[in-house]
């Protein structure tokens, strides 16, 4: 259950400080985006939830921008690999879960703070989802893949290894649609991916 507002510190209560404070408006944040989305996000309200005021919060974050994918990146989190024993199999789980996180009410957000953020890549560049650690998971399953012989050491490279999920992010925030069928993601992997790893090898061998 959500914590209330935490209230101003009183006489004989010491203020936060440093991590503590920081802590209280990120929980904040998350709270306010959780409830109203980044269309509903205001420096005031974070500032009367976390029991604090607005110079304390832009003295760490600019802008609610900032703040939001801050936050955001505190909701995030990290799941095992799937490990099907076949490069589409372990491509095609890595993307229906992504589908079911763009289509979550998670997902809504991070649509919203990618379509806030614009063409700014500092901003961009912070979430978990545009970083570079999105690739890993597809650089592993694709390394994996050819451990097993099933793919060409050539396919290792990180837009050959994440041209699936770039395809299935183009569905959401390119097309708009609030989540893809899996027939498309099939689509994506069977006419674009796998052809594409397959390419790469030719190609060098040629």
């Amino acid at each position: 259950m959500a914590e209330g507002p935490v209230k101003q510190p009183g006489a004989g209560q010491t203020r936060r400080r440093g991590a503590a404070l920081e802590e209280a408006i990120l929980r904040a944040t998350v709270d306010e985006l959780t409830e109203s989305g980044y269309a509903g996000l205001t420096m005031d309200k974070v500032a009367t939830r976390a029991g604090t005021n607005k110079n304390a919060i832009y003295r760490r974050w600019p802008n609610r921008l900032a703040l939001g994918i801050a936050a955001y990146r505190q909701l995030a989190t990290t799941v095992d690999l799937p490990d099907t024993g076949s490069l589409r199999g372990d491509a095609l789980e890595l993307l229906r879960r992504a589908n079911r996180h763009w289509s979550s009410p998670l997902g809504t957000i991070l649509r919203e703070l990618m379509a806030a953020a614009g063409g700014a890549t500092e901003f961009l560049a912070q979430l978990p989802e545009q970083a570079d650690a999105a690739a890993a998971p597809w650089l592993t399953i694709l390394g994996r893949a050819v451990a097993r012989g099933e793919a060409s050491p050539e396919a290792l490279h990180p837009r050959v290894a994440t041209v699936a999920i770039v395809l299935l992010r183009n569905e959401f925030v390119v097309r708009g649609v609030p989540t893809a069928p899996d027939d498309v993601l099939v689509e994506i992997l069977d006419e674009v991916y796998l052809p594409l790893v397959k390419l790469r090898a030719r190609g060098r061998g040629a």
